[in-house]
């Protein structure tokens, strides 16, 4: 599309909002000797481009892995009730949104054992008729509250539906610009994972991508399920295995075999395939943890129900355990204040140990609430 002066400004508001703050949670090599600063946030919206001293917590030496299976043959595991210690344990690549580290009490409950995949959500969509928020034009009423005063609306043309598309770039010249590796595409969504010209014909299996919270509600309604907090999130993770880095344990990811759909090679310009995938891998690929659940680390990122505050963990009363949390009442991103974020959990297969960490069990981020993207998807969770 070709840009006149007249609406140039679009132009130069549209990409810089895109592109400022995107997903991938990371810490650059150069900022590692820094406390806790990230080379990039996860705000990923389209609008814009240490408690030491904390009692340990035994778990059970017995796990009972009990499967459930729901009216379309989905199958969900047994999440038992207990006790964990929620954050980060002082690894090198936490961030201090994952302090400080806090007792927590869950209830029981189910989850699906994997993520959603692009034919289960077929099935929601060719039964009720569903739109993802990917599929309609961008909502100029919302956008322009993050927008500079009197920005007047560009035409219906930028206001196309679309999403946000990881590319592979030849080169890059710094860790720190996004739009290098992210792109903005038009008639990018759910069934056009990479732009229009491309399907999900031979990905049945894969997770579904480009979801945004509306979506993964909605979807949780019509299954008679809800999106689980953040907190029943990492204690599923965790899988029964206490204190420990990884839903495996603690040993690295590039130590013997892979463990997850991650990026191994030099990102974002190589990716060696080294786990067997480039972008998405089906379900199930890799060992369940100790609940038996799959892909709880890498793939795609998981989008929680709870609302995002990177201080939330420091409001919560010291000393004392919190019951089944639901997070906090609003949201509160300073970077992008008008924009509503939810929390995604689990990482994705751009994630790197070079660049980020953010498989790790304790690793939390924002997320707009508004936005798709080609490594976001989800899964359900049941009570009993």
């Amino acid at each position: 599309m070709k840009f006149t002066k007249k609406n140039i400004k679009y132009r130069n508001c549209l990409y810089s909002l895109t592109y400022l703050f995107l997903l991938i949670s990371c810490k650059s090599s150069i900022n590692k000797q820094t406390e806790n600063v990230a080379c990039c946030e996860n705000s990923n919206s389209k609008y814009s481009l240490i408690s030491k001293n904390i009692e340990n917590y035994e778990l059970s030496d017995t796990l009972n892995i009990d499967i459930l299976t729901d009216t379309s043959n989905v199958k969900m595991a047994f999440i038992p009730e207990g006790v964990f210690i929620m954050g980060a344990s002082d690894e090198k690549w936490a961030l201090k949104r994952e302090y400080p580290k806090h007792r927590v009490k869950i209830s029981s409950f189910y989850m699906d054992i994997h993520e959603v995949t692009n034919a289960q959500f077929a099935e929601f969509v060719n039964s009720t008729g569903y739109k993802t928020i990917s599929e309609k034009p961008i909502d100029w009423e919302k956008m322009k509250l993050q927008l500079p005063p009197n920005t007047h609306k560009p035409s219906s043309e930028i206001l196309e539906a679309g999403s946000m598309v990881f590319k592979a770039p030849e080169e890059i010249y710094n860790l720190i610009d996004f739009s290098q590796w992210w792109n903005w595409v038009k008639g990018a969504n759910w069934k056009h994972p990479n732009g229009p010209d491309s399907d999900i014909i031979g990905l049945e299996n894969h997770p579904v991508v480009h979801i945004a919270y509306q979506d993964a509600l909605e979807y949780a309604k019509w299954k008679g399920k809800r999106l689980p907090t953040e907190a029943e999130w990492e204690w599923a993770a965790r899988g029964g295995l206490k204190n420990q880095i990884y839903p495996w344990g603690s040993n690295p990811i590039e130590a013997e075999n892979p463990k997850c759909n991650y990026w191994s090679g030099i990102f974002p310009t190589n990716n060696n395939k080294k786990d067997g995938y480039e972008l998405t891998a089906p379900v199930m690929q890799f060992s369940p943890n100790g609940y038996g659940l799959f892909d709880m680390a890498g793939n795609v990122w998981e989008i929680c129900n709870d609302w995002y505050d990177e201080n939330y963990y420091s409001s919560l009363k010291k000393g004392e355990t919190a019951n089944n949390p639901q997070g906090p009442k609003t949201w509160n991103y300073p970077r992008e204040p008008y924009d509503p974020k939810r929390v995604i959990r689990g990482g994705s297969y751009l994630c790197n140990d070079s660049y980020c960490s953010s498989y790790r069990v304790s690793a939390r981020m924002p997320n707009s609430q508004e936005t798709g993207m080609s490594h976001t998807g989800f899964r359900c969770v049941k009570d009993l």
